[in-house]
């Protein structure tokens, strides 16, 4: 059985930057359920998946853009360190998550600090990074 767009599919996945480490797998774990075509995967990967036929494997490289695109400046945010609350003691690295204009949560991470602010970067952690996925078809409905 061949999948195509609207299929309900499941498959087992590694993904890996191009210097070789692990970002995600769904190796010891169920496999990753999803709608082909539905919009809630990555283009590249959907793009990746649509056609297979059940059983077969494949690695694809997905370039950034159709990935989570690429690394954006408008994404850098400077704080003046007065605004950092107080029970919070940034350091480079920290994960916290800001309230974006419409309400939704917006992680960010400490990108650098020093006594006057803090710059914080809500670009996602793969963003510019071209991903390579080892993915195999295990269910098509």
């Amino acid at each position: 059985m061949q999948a195509k767009k609207g299929d309900a599919v499941q498959v087992h996945y590694t993904g890996k930057l191009e210097d070789g480490s692990v970002f995600d797998s769904s190796a010891n774990r169920e496999p990753l359920g999803f709608t082909l075509g539905d919009g809630n995967m990555i283009k590249g990967f959907d793009t990746a998946v649509d056609g297979m036929t059940l059983g077969d494997k494949v690695t694809v490289t997905i370039p950034a853009a159709e990935a989570y695109g690429e690394r954006r400046d408008d994404m850098i945010i400077e704080v003046p360190i007065e605004q950092v609350p107080a029970d919070i003691k940034p350091e480079i690295g920290m994960q916290l998550t800001l309230q974006g204009g419409n309400g939704q949560p917006m992680p960010v991470v400490v990108s650098d600090l020093d006594e006057k602010k803090i710059t914080l970067d809500a670009n996602h952690q793969l963003a510019g990074k071209d991903l390579i996925f080892d993915i195999e078809l295990v269910k098509v409905n």
